[in-house]
């Protein structure tokens, strides 16, 4: 059974191709392609974007960048605190046993016998 080039391709169906759509960056560099679309409008192009331009730089229009760079800040302060906690509990430990506390005790007095004695 062989079908007919009416009943395998519908009409109508495929929207309209532009062969001369302007494209347009924010950089201001303009280009023609080709597009369902009349015009398009973009952010970043070939003629500004790092990797093509070999610039060193973020290319970040909705704040990415600096949201990373505060949650890295934030999470450097957090570990910071937490270390220098972690240090006064390694100070503050109670002795483990009453041979221990004793011994602590002793020595404390020994330090001030010997500082009213000097």
């Amino acid at each position: 059974m062989l079908l007919d080039e009416s009943e395998i391709m519908k009409s109508n169906t495929h929207p309209d191709w532009n062969d001369d759509t302007k494209v347009t960056c924010a950089c201001g560099s303009s280009f023609t392609t080709g597009s369902i679309k009349k015009s398009i409008e973009t952010d970043i192009c070939s003629e500004c974007h790092p990797f093509f331009t070999g610039e060193m730089r973020f290319v970040d229009t909705q704040g990415r960048v600096e949201k990373f760079q505060a949650k890295m800040t934030a999470a450097n302060k957090l570990k910071a605190t937490k270390k220098v906690k972690k240090e006064q509990k390694k100070k503050n430990i109670r002795p483990e046993s009453l041979k221990d506390m004793l011994l602590k005790e002793k020595k404390r007095l020994e330090k001030s016998e010997a500082k009213q004695s000097s």
